[in-house]
């Protein structure tokens, strides 16, 4: 490269690896020799990609025990083959127990959804906000505060892209076999790092509604 700025944050990056790979080696643990033969988790965690929501920090689980896929406001959408793919081997593969949707107060993702601002190609995926929004618009235009505003779409949205989820045929056929299955819903308060229970928990299709409810 020729530009130095970003050769010396290229070294750094390397650098950093340096240190983790000392700190594997140093380890006596033995958790990352179980690690290298294969995984176990039993959380799948859809977050936000956002760089200040890391799940195995916030749950306080070690490598290995959160199963992870993060999109732009953690959003399940039903076409998207990435979420389902990640989903469908969580479930019926790694057989996972709990899977949690974790949105955040304050997310650029949802902010820029409220907004009627032109941002590029997210703005495809933002009118799958903009969806959650055109729901529960009464509500939500009622919050004068922008901050406010937000951080109540934060969690409505989580609520929805929960509701998303059970209705996947994935969910529904693990449940219809009978599998062990939560689906949770939380906010993360960055500034607080409190993980917030949304209270729209479920573990089975009953209160899904009958044209959401496979047989």
């Amino acid at each position: 490269m020729g530009n130095k700025a970003l050769e010396e944050s290229f070294d750094e990056i390397l650098k950093g690896n340096k240190d983790w790979v000392n700190f594997v080696k140093e380890d006596q643990s033995g958790i990352f020799k179980q690690l290298a033969k294969g995984q176990s988790p039993d959380i799948l965690w859809i977050g936000c990609a956002d760089s200040r929501v890391p799940a195995n920090e916030i749950t306080g689980r070690k490598p290995g025990e959160v199963f992870v896929h993060r999109n732009i406001a953690n959003m399940c959408v039903h076409s998207d083959i990435s979420m389902l793919s990640v989903l469908d081997y969580a479930v019926n593969v790694l057989k996972i127990k709990h899977i949690i949707v974790a949105g955040h107060y304050g997310c650029g993702g949802v902010a820029a959804s409220l907004s009627r601002k032109q941002f590029g190609i997210i703005d495809n995926w933002l009118c799958h906000i903009k969806d959650v929004y055109r729901l529960h618009a009464e509500e939500v235009d009622a919050i004068q505060d922008e901050e406010k505003k937000v951080d109540r779409m934060v969690e409505l949205n989580v609520k929805e892209q929960v509701f998303n989820l059970c209705t996947t045929s994935i969910v529904q056929n693990a449940w219809k076999n009978k599998q062990d299955l939560a689906i949770h819903g939380m906010v993360i308060n960055i500034g607080t790092g409190e993980l917030i229970d949304q209270d729209c928990t479920f573990d089975s299709n009953e209160d899904l509604g009958k044209v959401f409810a496979y047989q």
